[in-house]
């Protein structure tokens, strides 16, 4: 084998709104969910569904633009790497977390978040197509 991948695509939806805050050297960081269904049918017929969440973060550029575009219900493809760190909690408890960094994010409703209201229904007419980062004009 030639070396090594650490790779995550997924299509769902956000469970709340985008938070972006900005680190002491000034570089923007956007933390949201993301939720994606699973369906089967067992042995005994009965369908069955689970929801899993996925954290998301965003770094520099990306971070603005989820900032900006997405909100609470959007949909929305990312991809990205995985990635665990730990953490120590306000009671002192080491833990543990995983989460996508995203390095490419796809907006896959036909509106999109552009007056700051939270809404999904406000914005400008995307057309349903998928918008990359790079075709963005900023």
């Amino acid at each position: 084998m030639a070396g090594y991948v650490n790779k995550a695509m997924i299509i769902g939806n956000l469970g709340r709104d985008p938070e972006m805050r900005y680190t002491q050297g000034g570089q923007a960081v956007t933390n949201f969910s993301v939720a994606t269904n699973r369906r089967w049918v067992g042995r005994d017929g009965e369908p069955g569904e689970a929801t899993e969440w996925h954290n998301i973060v965003a770094w520099g550029k990306l971070a603005e633009i989820c900032n900006e575009y997405l909100s609470k219900g959007s949909s929305v493809y990312i991809e990205g790497r995985l990635q665990t760190r730990q953490y120590e909690d306000r009671e002192g408890i080491t833990r543990r977390t995983t989460e996508i960094v995203a390095l490419e994010m796809q907006m896959l409703d036909r509106r999109a978040r552009s007056d700051g209201d939270g809404g999904s229904g406000g914005g400008d007419d995307l057309g349903g197509e998928p918008i990359d980062v790079d075709d963005m004009p900023f």
